[in-house]
């Protein structure tokens, strides 16, 4: 903040700001505080990726060349690390919206022409926004491509339907993952793809929609943001609505390009069944791996939306649809001590076995470690030589801020932190399947030991949160010994 204080004085002609007070932490790692001086208020920005926040400077100011309405960005750092920009209030799409949603979909003719202005203006920042734009400012890469789509689609697959416990044939989705990856990277036509066009990130300032949160887009096809603003699950949108809506984006659409309107329609339905793996993929890391109940009760609207989607539509894809089919009959799915339920229909399914903890010849005990780099990697006491090592220090690190350095990755507000920043549910989620699978080897073959462990700089925050996580997650989930250790912390505990 002090950073922040210095760079509204200097900017300022010398004058201090009266107040600079934190703004709600966002999904980022950016924080947002509230700068006040006499009348008017502004919003000083933090971010600690420096690309991340020149990207935003620079598209902030190529959208306002455009005339689009996103925030003007008044001044920045230096060194990027902090910027002034425009206050745009503190009433969300999202927020306007609620009486409706709450309402399970039943929108209001108000709220519904907001929705209505919001999409008729999402063509001009694609469109008009792609014009003479350097495309390699855009972070952290400049276009949608087939990595990373593939990317997606793995998440889907390792955070949601492998934890269904739904058998599947490896090779034959991977087939059919690979075709729906190459036809979307094809998608026509592209331009600039917001990439999180959704409620929360349009503001409206006397009651017109201007546009945040910009900074992860790139070059890609348009029609993603689409889907990504009709297809969220806790939205509740009809598929009347959702038609009228798509059909206001392509009146406003062909005013500034050509389209082929019966292949628009088609691509929609591809990249509402994009979107909505995506979104599957993020419920079940958040909701079946993680236990938040926000996102395991999301899990029901979204196959909800899949069924519908299903049901309407013949993809090309015959056996990725026959599996997402039999992902639709799901009621609930069975975790290792209680069974979660979405509560979508009145016959369950039988739920998936889960693996005893005494298969093979001997009982498995788990060993978790958090440790700080600086006094080495813990040593290996059962004489095999050691086990897995994962190094945390790529994710946003909360010691960097004297609100979390006296705290641990125990503390709620650290969780809180390391959670709604999500870099560390990302690393989380690509340890969990790596872990699960040799957790139930070890246990078919026979073997006793097996040990983890999480460093990061101090041994204070994002090594311990990992190591908490994956411990409670392999017993929970295997019913396996775990004895857990924060060592740079002195905290050890047994979980049988």
């Amino acid at each position: 903040m002090d950073n922040l204080h210095r760079l509204f004085t200097q900017w300022n002609t010398g004058e201090s700001a009266d107040s600079i007070r934190p703004l709600a932490a966002a999904g980022s790692n950016r924080r947002y505080y509230r700068i006040q001086s006499g009348p008017n208020s502004y919003i000083g920005v933090e971010g600690t990726s420096t690309e991340e926040n020149e990207a935003f400077i620079r598209l902030s100011q190529h959208f306002e060349d455009k005339g689009l309405p996103m925030p003007h960005v008044f001044c920045s750092s230096a060194d990027k690390r902090c910027y002034i920009q425009e206050d745009l209030g503190d009433l969300s799409l999202y927020d306007a919206l609620e009486h409706g949603r709450k309402a399970g979909g039943q929108y209001s003719e108000e709220e519904v022409e907001l929705l209505r202005r919001t999409i008729a203006l999402l063509p001009h920042i694609q469109i008009k926004g792609a014009e003479g734009l350097d495309w390699r400012i855009c972070y952290p890469s400049p276009s949608m491509d087939k990595v990373s789509i593939l990317f997606d689609l793995n998440y889907f697959k390792y955070n949601f339907l492998k934890f269904t416990g739904i058998d599947f044939h490896e090779l034959k989705l991977e087939a059919d993952l690979q075709r729906l990856a190459s036809d979307l990277e094809h998608s026509e036509p592209r331009g600039f793809m917001y990439r999180d066009f959704q409620a929360r990130n349009v503001m409206l300032k006397d009651r017109q929609p201007h546009f945040i949160d910009f900074q992860g887009g790139r070059q890609g096809p348009i029609l993603y943001d689409v889907v990504s603003f009709l297809w969220q699950a806790s939205a509740h949108y009809s598929p009347a609505l959702r038609q009228e809506l798509f059909q206001v984006y392509l009146n406003e659409l062909r005013q500034l390009t050509t389209i082929d309107e019966q292949k628009m329609h088609e691509q929609l339905n591809l990249f509402a069944l994009f979107r909505l793996l995506q979104v599957l993929g993020a419920y079940g890391f958040r909701g079946l791996f993680e236990r938040k109940p926000y996102f395991i009760n999301s899990i029901g609207p979204a196959l909800n939306n899949l069924e519908e989607l299903l049901n309407r539509c013949a993809f090309t894809y015959p056996y990725l649809t026959e599996v997402l089919h039999r992902i639709c009959q799901l009621d609930d799915v069975q975790l290792h001590d209680r069974r979660v339920g979405f509560g979508r229909h009145s016959v369950q399914p039988k739920a998936p076995a889960t693996p005893s903890p005494h298969d093979g010849q001997g009982a498995l005990t788990v060993r978790v470690f958090s440790f700080s780099y600086k006094k080495g990697i813990p040593a290996d006491c059962s004489g095999n030589g050691g086990g897995y090592v994962f190094d945390c220090r790529s994710t946003h690190n909360p010691g960097r801020y004297d609100a979390y350095k006296p705290l641990t990755g125990l503390d709620q507000p650290v969780i809180d932190f390391l959670e709604d920043d999500g870099e560390i549910l990302d690393f989380l989620g690509s340890i969990y399947p790596l872990a699960d699978h040799h957790v139930q080897r070890y246990m078919q073959r026979g073997f006793t030991d097996l040990m983890f462990c999480f460093g990061c700089t101090g041994g204070r925050h994002r090594s311990v949160y990992c190591a908490q996580h994956l411990a409670e997650h392999l017993h929970n989930k295997f019913g396996v010994k775990v004895i857990l250790e924060h060592r740079e912390q002195g905290i050890k505990q047994t979980l049988e």
